[in-house]
């Protein structure tokens, strides 16, 4: 582990009131169980297999985050113990986590994914889209759902102005969403954006929730 690029790091974060998930995909679990020995408690991966497996040998008082696209037949595994779900892109997959929260008897925390990015192979939802899912009867119907926020991936450029504008339409999008639909509840606070690559961006244009990996485990 990078510690002094992770303490770098938490600080920054701290100075914001932002959080740190440490991205731990593709590593082995003595990687992650040396960030929690130091501290570190959320731990986000992209793919449900293997984030139920690391689920399973690592402390139960992690907080699991699913951060990559999911599936709608891949909920069911992650139901019982997910502590945030950032990339909900469809209402489907909304009612399938409803569906799943509610066998469990719990209530999941999930985050809207926005698309964002010039780039077509990144998911979320349009602007219209979201605003218009958020008005319907059957999105307000899903009693085991609280939507914490919003999620969305810049793209992938060297072009800090582009990065930066998208982040804050975002973050604009963010404020709206949270004025308009969401204004009397206690959980709408979340604002994930931001990698290895562009967090200090994110920071800056409102990050709550900054998602970074390589930066601190190395290179995949």
């Amino acid at each position: 582990m990078n510690e002094r690029m992770y303490l770098e790091i938490l600080n920054e974060a701290n100075s914001f009131g932002a959080k740190v998930i440490a991205v731990s995909k593709t590593k082995p679990v003595e990687a992650i169980q040396a960030f929690y020995d130091k501290g570190q408690r959320l731990f986000g991966e992209n793919k449900v297999q293997e984030l139920c497996d690391k689920a399973a040998i690592l402390p139960k008082d992690i907080e699991w985050h699913l951060i990559g696209h999911l599936q709608s037949n891949k909920v069911k595994y992650i139901a019982p113990f997910v502590s945030l779900i950032h990339a909900v892109d469809s209402e489907k997959l909304l009612e399938e986590i409803n569906k799943q929260a509610i066998k469990n008897k719990r209530v999941i925390p999930c985050l809207l994914q926005i698309h964002i990015a010039k780039e077509e192979t990144k998911f979320g939802f349009s602007e219209e889209e979201v605003l218009d899912m958020l008005s319907t009867i059957s999105f307000q119907s899903f009693s085991n759902i609280e939507i914490h926020g919003l999620m969305g991936m810049a793209t992938n450029t060297d072009n800090e102005d582009q990065v930066e504008q998208e982040f804050e339409t975002l973050h604009k999008l963010f404020l709206s969403i949270k004025n308009n639909f969401f204004s009397n509840s206690p959980y709408f606070k979340e604002l994930s954006m931001g990698m290895s690559s562009d967090y200090k961006l994110a920071l800056k244009h409102g990050a709550t929730m900054i998602r970074v990996g390589s930066i601190l485990f190395g290179e995949r």
